[in-house]
């Protein structure tokens, strides 16, 4: 647990500094964003700069702490067959939405070449975010909690921050609210509150199920090659699933997704807790 902290104290101060550059730099006038986005851009931008510091000091800067100690052909036909299968995985999952009307497909379809860009910008985003994510939580923090507590504690630690830290994220100012220190201020403090909001926890412990999941991908293949390309695919389908399809709040089952991104909710922590405890129990242990 104590690795674990030390990780999210690392997020968490990345986030405060961002509160704290981001209202000077909009006073300048040089930016169009909205400040949230200007904090959550800045809040990105200090956790690359200040990671591989991070790494070295912990002594996790090494190809296998980070889970790419295999060849290269190796990595990238890993990713591509796990590509494949988060597809399938989700797919899956959207077809279930569909057939339970929580999702509905969109009576107003965008233009195909209007599908076809969303899907080039779905699948180079869905391989951007699964390899540094992956990295960040299932390469360093994995690695790190691994050797002081081992595979259980990573597994679940692991996958607690990786939820956690979906759900902290500046949200846009109330309405009148002028974006100075104090604005600056609610915006990080409100950050922190979400992740406790009722709202949330169905995509919580969805989020946290797939965190497992890719845990259990890791400890069993000994590197990041399927866990990055399972975490593109399904970001892949999310957002296409957005594109194509709307969500029907007046279903019956509505209630089995929760608001995050209209996908997950308790269907998909099912489906994928399923699919955890079903992969742990018939892969193979890993070698070495």
């Amino acid at each position: 647990m104590r690795v674990t902290a030390l990780f999210f104290v690392f997020l968490l101060a990345c986030l405060a500094l961002a509160a704290w550059l981001s209202q000077p730099l909009m006073a300048t006038g040089w930016l169009a964003l909205e400040p949230h986005r200007v904090m959550s851009r800045l809040a990105q931008l200090c956790i690359l700069l200040g990671v591989w510091p991070l790494l070295l000091w912990l002594h996790l800067s090494d190809r296998d702490s980070l889970g790419y100690a295999i060849p290269g052909a190796t990595l990238r036909r890993s990713v591509g067959l796990g590509w494949i299968v988060g597809v399938a995985i989700l797919l899956a999952l959207v077809l279930m939405l569909l057939g339970l009307g929580i999702r509905v497909p969109d009576p107003q379809p965008p233009a195909w070449s209007s599908v076809l860009s969303r899907a080039v910008q779905a699948l180079v985003g869905g391989l951007l975010i699964g390899l540094l994510e992956e990295t960040f939580f299932r390469g360093a923090l994995y690695s790190a909690v691994r050797r002081t507590s081992g595979v259980g504690a990573a597994m679940i630690w692991s996958a607690l921050l990786y939820a956690s830290v979906h759900f902290m994220k500046p949200g846009a100012l109330p309405e009148g609210m002028a974006f100075d220190a104090a604005g600056a201020l609610w915006m990080f403090t409100h950050a922190l509150t979400d992740l406790f909001q009722w709202s949330n926890l169905d995509s919580l412990v969805a989020l946290l199920c797939v965190g497992v999941f890719l845990a259990a991908v890791r400890e069993r293949t000994g590197h990041l090659g399927w866990c990055i390309g399972l975490h593109a695919g399904w970001v892949f389908v999310i957002q296409m699933g957005r594109t194509l399809t709307d969500g029907d709040d007046a279903s019956n089952f509505a209630f089995l997704v929760g608001d995050y991104d209209g996908t997950i909710g308790w269907l998909a922590a099912a489906w994928i807790g399923l699919l955890t405890l079903l992969y742990w129990l018939l892969s193979g242990r890993r070698s070495g």
